[in-house]
């Protein structure tokens, strides 16, 4: 096949493609806030959820941040955002790992605490996009009623888009969703022996 004839069937793909993807998009009108879970073993969760909330100021919205099980060390991404306190309200509210912790009762008000904070930020229709980093490694340990956190959630303006973080995402909290992605590792340096990298994993 000559390189014409590539390029020829080439170009009538895309055209075909085209006209599917143009029709799904004309088929979608409804702007509404979304809620996105991303869990998962795999790297990334909260990674792209906070590539979400730098594109969220792109567009001029309020981000509120709540890390739960996150806050025994700083993260790149906070001290990062906190360069922009008009914009950003950013709280890491946990005191680590579970495995450093080891002490459920403390995490427990930990989480409830944090929780305090998002319903906060869940009932203030001026903040366009919530981060809930971790929120999902607080529900599969019971630290929060899944139930409760489903109703708050609900709950908030309609325009407000959310996005949770953390592997284990319960049913419940997939059911509400209205996006959900589920990171899966491939290869990762730790196996390796390779440490954790500041700007990478923190």
């Amino acid at each position: 096949m000559s390189e014409s004839d590539i390029n020829q069937r080439h170009h009538a793909r895309m055209q075909r493609k085209k006209e599917i993807v143009d029709q799904k998009i004309e088929a979608a009108t409804r702007h509404v806030g979304v809620l996105l879970v991303n869990t998962g073993n795999g790297k990334g969760k909260s990674s792209s959820a906070f590539g979400m909330a730098i594109r969220a100021l792109g567009h001029g919205m309020k981000v509120g941040v709540v890390q739960f099980i996150k806050g025994a060390k700083s993260t790149g991404e906070e001290l990062f955002l906190q360069r922009f306190p008009e914009e950003v309200s950013f709280h890491a509210m946990g005191e680590g790992y579970t495995w450093e912790t080891q002490n459920r009762e403390r995490d427990m008000a930990c989480a409830e605490r944090a929780w305090q904070q998002a319903k906060i930020f869940l009932a203030d229709p001026a903040i366009g996009f919530v981060v809930l980093d971790e929120l999902n490694i607080a529900l599969k340990y019971h630290y929060l009623d899944v139930h409760r956190v489903v109703a708050d959630l609900r709950a908030r303006p309609p325009m407000q888009h959310v996005v949770v973080t953390g592997r284990g995402a319960l049913p419940e909290m997939i059911a509400v969703a209205d996006t959900v992605t589920e990171m899966q590792p491939v290869k990762h340096a730790f196996a390796a022996g390779i440490a954790a990298q500041p700007g990478v994993e923190w």
